[in-house]
């Protein structure tokens, strides 16, 4: 397990579409620190209604961090991290892009949007699992990230 020291869990939204990823990823992250909070959205249009509290997710809390899936339904990854990265109030929030394409149009395009980081998903779930708990790993206990609760009026 992997220690992450803070007064308040960290807030994670994964968007994903893959049934299976969203298992694997759920996996890794109990694995790696049970009280880091993972919000899954499945669609484009919907992570942004999260992400700008709108609708249901009226109370949804900032995410720390956010794991991007390139093909969603609705709005796709492309569109959903440009919205992410137009936006003032979400640009701050590091954004990875976690994808099954290995296109060079696609690296290249996500880099140009901004994107903190482009992970290509492993195969196979031990790596894929490897994956997470070293970027988990970072991103919450290496990096420096801003990290405080924000109100609920915010």
């Amino acid at each position: 397990m992997i220690h992450i020291p803070v007064n308040v869990p960290w807030q994670v939204l994964l968007i994903e579409d893959n049934p299976s990823d969203i298992l694997w990823t759920q996996r890794a992250f109990r694995e790696a620190d049970p009280s880091i909070r993972l919000h899954v959205t499945s669609d484009g249009v919907d992570a942004m209604a999260f992400l700008q509290r709108q609708g249901v997710h009226g109370r949804a809390p900032r995410p720390d961090l956010i794991l991007l899936d390139l093909s969603l339904p609705k709005l796709d990854g492309r569109e959903v991290l440009a919205l992410i990265k137009l936006d003032d109030n979400l640009k701050s929030i590091p954004t990875m892009i976690l994808t099954s394409s290995e296109a060079d149009e696609d690296i290249a395009q996500c880099h140009q949007l901004q994107a903190n980081a482009y992970l290509t998903k492993p195969e196979s779930l031990e790596a894929y699992d490897s994956l997470l708990k070293k970027m988990i790993t970072f991103w919450l206990t290496t990096a420096k990230l801003p990290h405080a609760p924000i109100a609920d009026g915010e």
